[in-house]
């Protein structure tokens, strides 16, 4: 586990399906840029959805998070900003 997932407060109390789905999001091989991580990341919402697992706002932005902590810093603005136009 990284150090973005450890002891993340973020996770305390989460539902365990939740954890689960982000500990597997987390663990997969992501896109290195902004063309390749968007469908990945909503693909990969979608998929939650058909699980019947909604997150909140927070928890978005972890998910986030997770799939920028490896993007360069160029392509983490350009998802940072895409997350704050849709009021992530």
């Amino acid at each position: 586990m990284d150090d973005l997932l450890r002891n993340n407060p973020a996770l305390l109390g989460m539902d365990p399906e939740k954890l689960k789905f982000i500990m597997e999001f987390a663990n997969k091989d992501k896109p290195r840029n902004m063309k390749d991580a968007m469908p990945f990341l909503m693909a990969n919402m979608g998929l939650a959805k058909k699980q019947n697992i909604n997150f909140s706002n927070s928890e978005v932005h972890l998910i986030a998070e997770i799939l920028c902590k490896d993007l360069p810093e160029s392509e983490k603005q350009k998802v940072q900003k895409i997350m704050s136009m849709l009021g992530r």
